[in-house]
């Protein structure tokens, strides 16, 4: 038998590779060749042998591979060659061009007029208002940034005749019913007790830090005991109130409700502002609700916050990004500022580490008020239920055993039973728990998530418990999707005795408000969410809570440069949370799907969000705030990110030209750190700017740095999806379909059929008004930093080429550029794609190239990859050869073999005829010198002169096709197959 296979070896070599048998491909156009190297490569790395070669056999195997690799790449000669009249028209434009922008800089300028090497290195530029703000900002430093703020004249001055008014308002309020009610409540609050105990600790010292739990009142009670206070004082007049929130709703939430408390609407001592939308309070004796982000903002253009007499971090045990940048900040603000107070407030808090980072500042902590929650674990609920878990799956003993993947099982098993045996011999000497619960709790597969369990434990839930809502903990959307199913499947819950709800993120808004209605009465409510109901949002009628003890953190893998979305153990922190929904409006049950002994494995709080993230944002704001050298200022915060981490955003800076060598912002990257949105993002829509692309372009830069708009409602997966494809208008582009589902939006809401189309297309409404204020949004910077003639982003100005898809999708290209992917296998689980910093990766389900088996190009950029059960790219577009070597940020010409070749500064090196090599680097050099002299002297782009011919030059080449230059699909795949062996 291995002698007839050897044959048949023999007679199937073919000139490059070798073919073993046949599967579906992306293109039906491939080489054998290449078949059988994606065939050798889904069994392991792509370069294994037959299986049924021996001894010599496979040293001659590798030989021959070697051989003919050479010969194919010798003969691989098909240049890129752009059309003769493109060619003609390039070289004339290169002529005229010559000295263009040295004329249009400031060469006359000379270095005895300036001081320093920044000013030398920018001399260039033509004094204008813009090179003063970026030559100050380089150059400047927070402490001459602090004491040039402090010599402002601030609004908070001493007013006697505010002072009394504010005083008269206040004594006129309480003999209102309404106000009387109010503080009827609010005197039973835990909070109200602690009311002089918290003043008098504010009076005596400027930092303090209130931990107070779920139900105490604090959020809604300390800035008015602050407020009242300062009025009763007198000193209403230089008293502004400015209270941080992590999320949008609970700043709106939380300011509508102090307003009522007051009986007040908002706009008065009570507003809120948020992005996007905003109800101002009055500028003195007020309370100003925001999320933390746009506090920084404000520290931009006030970097003393002299506006603001009190600083309230609400929620800061959650350790965002924000707000531990904000506590570092403040720790620099304070001593120049004495009069300034602030209060760090959370529902779970270390207070002992809040208090030591601000040099031992006071705590006080504030009692809950909660019902009692009885609490069951792992041991309990197998005990209520007797389910059995499946036989556990115990690493293979055979040669795999040294493989990376058996050693991580074998680890992940062993430290289980350390954890569990123990806790096992305790339980069998207390005689607590019959003999089937410890057996099922020394089954390894007790750690890891059961839907089977969790529905049965609904169902004991449901026949033995009495009335009250049940909401279940899951790690993500499709755990949660899978239990839905099984419920709705079920014979067991009937619509008219059960209603059931879905609660993630990405959900419409209008879905996520059902889950507050109760049910009619017999109606029994189950709610299945993400961490999103952690703190968030309280249901009222919560008895059940159901914690599978898992969640998905979003986390930056720093070895493999790669964000990760995997399952992992809460915090305790976490655990309380969760259990506490179920005792917020009457006694509750919390039922953990986890054991007593796994409980105390886990960390006391989660890992803070700065060293879970990439760095990116946080260096352009430290630039921008003029706080010296990243890793310095990012030493000082409470817990410092890795400094691999930093580098790594320091390197994706200076390849988006933000920074320079130096670390210094560099013009692009001062306008890139006034925009708020992630720097590619930022990069996207300036570009949009000076191609007069706006709209399609800032639909889709709004929806990457917000979310999209699409949702799979359960049960309608395939036609979610088919909609999806549709408005994608067969451009192979998650891009282009977020971009039309945004124009098509705009155009139905003009005529009043906006929800008729949202439904049709499974789209949120609430969500594309939102970017669609977005786009608004971006318009606006875009006109301030004049790179645009007008503030309406549908301008007709600056869409001359928004119908032009092909230059839309180069743009995403090179903002989004190094992010880019090879097109490798189609296989029934999905599209599987390359890339030269992971190897294999897969375009996720939800993206329009999945399992697509024809594309017209292999070639794909993406926004989002993200490492889950596999590494997905999210959100990818597929681009042709002439986008790439447009994207691409400096191109190489070399010459190999007798053959110019332009190389990309990733992975991508394509054959190119010599004229066409020569034309698309000057090209390449001509535009650099437009960007640079746009983006130092901001301005509109004219497109009847130069620069517009310029341009359009630009967008004919990337609008060339592959096959119009001469690369038809099977050099792209030979060139492909080249890669993957030089890999």
């Amino acid at each position: 038998m291995i002698l007839v296979k050897r044959i048949n070896y023999i007679k199937k070599s073919r000139p490059i590779f070798l073919v073993y048998n046949s599967r579906s491909k992306v293109d039906s156009s491939q080489s054998e060749s290449s078949r059988t190297e994606h065939h050798g490569a889904s069994r392991s790395t792509g370069q294994r042998h037959p299986p049924w070669l021996k001894g010599k056999d496979i040293g001659l195997y590798y030989r021959d591979k070697a051989i003919n690799k050479a010969k194919q790449k010798q003969q691989f000669i098909c240049n890129i060659k752009l059309p003769s009249h493109v060619q003609d028209k390039i070289e004339n434009l290169l002529e005229r061009s010559k000295g263009y922008y040295d004329k249009l800089h400031n060469n006359e300028a000379c270095t005895e007029d300036t001081n320093t090497a920044l000013e030398n290195k920018y001399v260039h530029i033509h004094d204008s208002q813009f090179k003063r703000k970026f030559l100050n900002i380089v150059s400047g430093n927070i402490q001459e940034n602090l004491a040039k703020a402090l010599l402002v004249k601030s609004k908070l001055d001493k007013d006697n005749d505010i002072d009394e008014k504010l005083i008269n308002e206040y004594k006129a309020k309480q003999s209102l019913q309404e106000y009387e009610n109010m503080m009827t409540f609010r005197t039973k609050l835990p909070s109200y007790q602690k009311r002089s105990e918290i003043l008098e600790l504010l009076r005596e010292n400027q930092v303090v830090v209130i931990s107070g739990e779920t139900g105490c009142g604090k959020t809604t009670q300390i800035a008015q005991f602050i407020l009242d206070d300062q009025i009763e004082q007198g000193n209403g007049s230089v008293t502004k109130i400015i209270c941080t929130q992590p999320r949008r709703i609970s700043a709106i939430s939380v300011a509508e409700r102090v307003a009522a408390e007051r009986a007040e609407k908002l706009g008065r001592s009570v507003g809120f502002h948020i992005r996007l939308e905003k109800v101002l309070p009055r500028d003195r004796g007020s309370i100003l609700f925001c999320t933390t982000g746009l506090l920084l903002q404000f520290m931009q253009g006030d970097p003393a916050l002299k506006e603001f007499s009190h600083i309230i971090l609400d929620e800061i045990h959650e350790r965002s990004t924000d707000s531990d940048f904000i506590i570092a900040l403040l720790k620099l603000i304070i001593p120049k500022r004495p009069d300034l107070k602030v209060i760090l407030m959370s529902a779970t808090l270390n207070s002992e580490t809040f208090s030591k980072y601000y040099n031992g500042c006071p705590m006080i902590h504030i009692p809950g008020f909660t019902y009692p929650v009885e609490e069951f674990y792992l041991e309990d609920v197998l005990s209520l239920t007797r389910f059995k878990f499946p036989e556990a799956q115990l690493p293979p003993q055979d040669h795999r055993k040294h493989s990376k993947k058996y050693k991580k099982m074998q680890e992940t098993t062993d430290e289980f039973f350390r954890i569990i045996d123990p806790h096992i011999r305790r339980l069998v000497a207390q005689k607590t728990y019959p003999r089937h619960v410890t057996d099922q709790l020394r089954n390894p597969e007790s750690e890891k998530l059961s839907l089977e369990l969790t529905e049965q434990l609904i169902w004991y839930i449901c026949s033995t418990k009495g009335p009250g809502a049940i909401l279940v903990f899951l790690p993500g959307m499709m755990d949660i999707i899978k239990l839905h199913r099984m419920l709705l499947d079920s014979v067991r819950y009937p619509d008219s005795q059960y209603v059931i709800y879905p609660l993630h993120s990405l959900m419409p808004t209008i879905d996520q408000k059902l889950i507050f209605k109760e049910p009619p009465e017999g109606v029994r409510k189950i709610i299945i969410a993400t961490s999103i109901a952690e703190s968030s949002i309280t249901i009222e009628d919560i008895v059940y809570v159901i914690d599978c003890g898992k969640t998905k953190f979003g986390k930056f893998d720093i070895e493999k440069n790669v964000q990760t979305l995997e399952p992992e153990w809460i915090s305790l922190a976490n655990a309380k949370q969760r259990r506490g929904r179920a005792g917020r409006v009457r006694p509750g049950f919390c039922y953990h799907l986890y054991s007593k002994a796994r409980e105390m494995t886990f960390e006391q709080y989660p890992l803070p969000e700065m060293l879970r993230t990439r760095l990116e944002e946080v260096i352009l704001r430290i630039k921008i705030l003029q706080l010296g050298k990243a890793r310095s200022f990012l030493d000082s915060v409470m817990n410092p990110p890795n400094w691999e981490a930093i580098d790594l955003s320091l390197n994706l800076l200076r390849t988006l030209n933000a920074l320079d060598n130096d670390e210094n912002l560099t013009p692009l990257g001062y306008h890139l750190a006034q925009l708020p949105v992630d720097p590619r993002t930022g990069k996207m829509i300036i570009w949009a700017a000076l191609f007069s692309c706006v709209e399609p372009v800032f639909a889709i830069a709004a929806s990457l740095s917000f979310k999209h708009a699409f949702y799979c409602p359960l049960g309608k997966e395939a036609e979610a999806k088919q909609k999806k494809l549709e408005l994608n208008k067969e451009q192979y582009s998650d891009h282009i379909a977020l971009a039309e589902a945004l124009t098509r939006f705009e155009s139905s809401y003009r005529r009043g059929n906006a929800g008729y189309f949202c439904r049709n297309y499974f789209l949120s409404f609430s969500t594309l008004k939102l970017l669609s204020e977005m786009k608004s949004q971006f318009a606006q910077h875009l006109y301030e930093m004049k790179f645009l003639n007008s503030q309406n982003p549908s301008d007709p100005n600056a869409n001359r080429n928004s119908d032009n898809i092909t230059l839309v999708k180069a743009i995403v290209c090179a903002a989004l550029y190094p992010n880019v992917a090879v097109i490798r296998d189609v296989t029934k689980n999905g599209t599987l794609a390359w890339t030269p910093e992971d190897g294999r990766v897969t375009i996720h389900p939800s993206s329009v190239n999945d399992k697509v088996k024809q594309v017209p190009s292999q070639f794909i950029t993406y926004f989002t990859k993200q490492r889950s059960t596999a590494v997905y790219l999210h959100d990818t577009t597929c681009v042709t050869v002439p986008i790439l070597i447009f994207a691409a940020p400096n191109i190489c010409i070399k010459v190999e073999k007798g053959n110019f070749v332009i190389t990309l500064p990733s992975f991508q090196t394509f054959p190119c005829d010599q004229r066409t090599a020569q034309l698309i680097q000057k090209l390449q050099d001509q535009f650099n010198n437009m960007l640079e002299y746009k983006i130092t002297h901001p301005g509109t782009v004219t497109w009847n002169n130069y620069e517009g011919d310029l341009l359009n030059a630009i967008i004919d080449v990337v609008c060339q096709t592959n096959e119009s230059m001469g690369f038809s699909k099977s050099n792209v795949q030979e060139q492909r197959n080249n890669t993957y062996d030089d890999v």
